[in-house]
């Protein structure tokens, strides 16, 4: 049952990923900021689902924990993309320089610290 429901959950999240490149490249932004948008979500997502289990002591039930698996490993893990990330930071070393590929590895890491900090706050807040 759970590893069907990480399935599913990968399927929609790599079309959640997909959605985000595509209405990035509608606006006339780049990849970078595509995938930054993409992990920033799925961080915020991530730990939020994750501050509401922490916060709670009931055992789940077998479809709760299908659900779990499906938002937390399949749609997480597919809409957020770390390899996406590191070949977008290495293409913009090569095109770009140091400094543009810095300032995506320092924005991927700050924007995605601090929204999960945000989600497992509000997490707690409304446990």
């Amino acid at each position: 049952m759970n590893a069907l429901a990480v399935f599913i959950g990968g399927g929609l999240g790599s079309l959640a990923r997909y959605g985000v490149g595509w209405g990035v490249t509608l606006v006339g932004w780049t990849t970078p900021i595509g995938t930054l948008i993409s992990n920033v979500l799925a961080t915020a997502l991530l730990l939020l689902i994750l501050g509401q289990a922490a916060n709670t002591t009931e055992t789940l039930s077998p479809k709760h924990q299908a659900m779990f698996a499906l938002l937390t490993i399949g749609f997480c893990g597919a809409f957020s993309t770390f390899s996406t990330f590191a070949a977008d930071t290495i293409q913009l070393f090569q095109s770009q320089g140091w400094a543009w590929a810095t300032a995506n590895i320092l924005s991927n890491l700050i924007l995605c610290m601090a929204a999960g900090y945000w989600a497992w706050t509000l997490a707690a807040s409304t446990s």
